[in-house]
């Protein structure tokens, strides 16, 4: 069933009510899960807003064309409210986002009208807990113009025999060496709104098991398509391997439609790759 939202929840009441609940979760691929679908009509986009998402990420200030990634930040408080209700089977607190794949059709003005859906597709199982994939689309006069499809996993015990590791491919050359202030996280959850305690503050991010605050992923995928460069139509797949640090140093390699973000020590943080679309 669709359901049909007046404006974009307030994400800081559902952060809090998905902590509130998660430690009543329980999680397993086989559970059921909240089928409503929201839709945002008429959405504009706030272009203060979105000017400084362009500067946290890397993107051209100035483009009348929305970044590759950017509706993923209109979506988030629509699936934040699917994934904080009650019916929602897995513990927003740890939950983890392993995997993006998104597709622009073709150029998206910054100045135009939009229709934004949101909705939980599916559960699955993998080999170290469950996933959830939620899907978001956007619209422009009943033409579906952008649509991605996130993974978010739960861990929990298992068999481990689902989701086996795909195997690993050779390094790809460097392009450039990023050092990541330790406000990088503050920045984007201000731009993005995804206030998540692990990513603004050491001592915040200790209490979930980080040494120091850590990147969110969506930006990291961000800087990574700011520094590649996109066609008008594009699909990108992007799957998050490890935390990265704030403060750190990074390193941004790519190679055709291939790119990858990996640490001074050359543990991979990230690998994606662009096609078009």
């Amino acid at each position: 069933m669709s359901v049909v939202l007046a404006r974009p929840p307030a994400l800081a009441p559902l952060l809090a009510r998905g902590a509130l609940r998660s430690p009543f979760k329980r999680p397993r691929p086989d559970a059921d899960f909240p089928r409503d679908r929201l839709v945002l009509p008429a959405l504009r986009v706030d272009l203060a807003h979105l000017a400084a998402y362009e500067r946290v990420c890397g993107f051209p200030a100035g483009d009348d064309a929305l970044p590759p990634t950017y509706p993923h930040v209109l979506g988030f408080p629509l699936a934040m409210r699917l994934m904080s209700d009650r019916a929602f089977p897995l513990p927003l607190l740890g939950l983890v986002h392993t995997s993006v794949e998104l597709t622009r059709h073709r150029a998206l003005p910054a100045t135009g009208e939009y229709e934004l859906a949101v909705g939980i597709e599916r559960l699955a199982p993998h080999r170290r807990g469950t996933q959830a994939y939620v899907a978001t689309e956007l619209r422009a006069a009943g033409e579906v113009v952008w649509e991605s499809r996130s993974a978010y996993l739960a861990r929990h015990r298992t068999s481990g025999s689902a989701g086996a590791e795909r195997p690993e491919q050779g390094p790809l050359p460097a392009r450039a060496r990023w050092r990541l202030g330790g406000d990088v996280g503050r920045r984007y959850g201000a731009a993005s709104g995804d206030r998540n305690p692990i990513h603004l503050h050491p001592l915040t991010a200790r209490l979930f098991g980080f040494p120091r605050a850590i990147a969110h992923g969506m930006w990291t995928v961000a800087r990574c398509l700011a520094a590649h460069g996109t066609p008008e139509a594009v699909r990108v797949r992007a799957e998050f391997r490890a935390p990265v640090l704030l403060p750190g140093t990074v390193v941004y390699a790519a190679d055709g439609g291939r790119f990858e973000l990996r640490g001074a020590d050359g543990r991979i943080h990230l690998t994606g790759a662009v096609y078009p679309g």
